[in-house]
């Protein structure tokens, strides 16, 4: 039986589609995922444990079981462990990413510098300490800016800042974040790093594709019809095909695929974000993974003569250097929000769900939020209330769906209650 390794955080969204997806294909799977080594095959799936953050130790680990247990293939979920699987591939004589181009796509001044240095559209930037003064830099850093972490995911720690006064706040939020008790325990390359750099008008999109020898296969285009201009960059909406003019949208294919060159990205999944305006397309991030968590529910691939497939068995066919190229996403207009977090506080639960799900296109809603959890907005958060899924004709039709349902929604969150000791007893 072919068997494919896939390494994915315990608590991931999309492990699940993918075992469905290998079970309809005959194609056993290995997982490497970061659970505690301590305790006997708590969720009885045999997976490997491993630490994100000790690559050494994690390689070897995977080695181990592979010799007793070989693979064909390599995929992983979410951007830790990209690093990791570029190592394994590579030791095992696997088609992959190669690790220091996983390891560019995982560091945002890495990236930058790599993107700059092959001619590429870049803002300015500059790196910095954690410990600098912020209101020392902010004295001679242009307006608006953005500050960010160099190694957390998505759009957590980002923020806009339009005068010296916001830059002094949002770098002394950003660095309250990063020393943390929660993201320490990450131990992120560059935690003690941050970056700085111009702010880039324009409307967002984002792109998945495969990269084959070097080559890359658009998969999807997608709009984000919501405007990302700050002061934070939470993602909600995302819909595809993009209604954008058929130059621009070739416009952003030519420059992710040049982006992905730069970083020497070589043969597995690719989700990249851009910015496009009059000057151009800015390339802000490419990753070395597909797109996140259930927002891959957001596409399928159909072929002639054969039924639809979701995105994670494309992804086990590529992995196994199985052809793909007969499939082409749907032909139907496809779309996904994130919900999101609309203020701190205890998740008590979600009221009108069966009427969302009634609004015309609308797929599912997916709560995935727990009760009683602490909700945290960003920047600080890294999460979503859950997910909402839409199908129509058309891609109008699509973002008129995501937006009716939201807005039926209701959602009951309670203040945080602070509990003080009393000196007193």
């Amino acid at each position: 039986m072919r068997r494919v390794l896939l390494l994915a955080a315990t608590t991931g969204y999309q492990t699940r589609a993918f075992e469905e997806a290998a079970e309809r294909l005959g194609v056993a799977l290995t997982y490497a995922t970061d659970r505690c080594d301590k305790l006997d095959d708590p969720w009885a799936d045999d997976a490997i444990p491993i630490r994100f953050y000790d690559e050494r130790r994690s390689v070897e680990a995977i080695l181990e079981r592979v010799r007793s247990t070989p693979v064909d293939g390599v995929l992983t979920v979410g951007d830790r462990p990209v690093v990791i699987a570029a190592r394994v591939a590579k030791a095992l004589g696997l088609p992959g990413h190669p690790p220091e181009a996983a390891d560019a796509t995982r560091h945002k001044l890495r990236m930058r510098e790599r993107l700059r240095g092959a001619g590429l559209p870049a803002p300015w930037f500059r790196d910095c300490p954690l410990d600098v003064s912020p209101a020392k830099l902010a004295a001679g850093v242009p307006l608006p800016c953005v500050i960010k972490p160099v190694a957390l995911s998505g759009s957590r720690g980002v923020m806009r800042a339009d005068d010296e006064a916001g830059f002094v706040a949002a770098f002394e939020r950003l660095r309250a974040l990063l020393r943390s008790p929660a993201v320490r325990a990450e131990r992120p390359e560059g935690g003690e790093q941050v970056l700085v750099e111009a702010f880039i008008e324009g409307r967002e999109f984002a792109l998945e594709g495969l990269m084959t020898a070097g080559t890359l296969r658009v998969l999807a285009v997608f709009d984000k019809p919501d405007p990302l201009d700050g002061p934070f960059f939470e993602e909600t909406i995302y819909v595809t095909p993009s209604s954008e003019s058929p130059d621009t949208q070739e416009r952003i294919v030519v420059a992710v695929a040049a982006a992905a060159r730069a970083l020497g990205l070589d043969h597995g999944p690719i989700h990249a974000e851009c910015r496009v305006n009059d000057t151009g397309v800015f390339v802000l991030e490419v990753a070395a993974r597909p797109i996140g968590g259930l927002c891959a529910r957001a596409l399928r691939f159909e072929r002639t003569g054969a039924g639809s497939v979701p995105l994670e068995e494309l992804l086990l066919h590529h992995a196994l250097r199985e052809p793909t190229d007969g499939w082409a996403r749907e032909a139907l207009a496809s779309g996904v929000m994130m919900m999101p977090i609309p203020r701190r506080g205890i998740f008590r639960g979600v009221h009108r769900v069966e009427q969302a799900r009634g609004v015309v296109g609308v797929e599912d809603v997916r709560v995935t939020a727990k009760p009683d959890q602490t909700l945290i907005p960003l920047p600080e958060g890294a999460s979503y209330l859950g997910f909402i899924f839409a199908r129509a004709p058309r891609p109008a039709e699509v973002e008129q769906a995501l937006r009716q349902a939201h807005a039926r929604l209701e959602f009951a969150i309670d203040p945080e209650v602070r509990v003080v000791r009393s000196m007193h007893g």
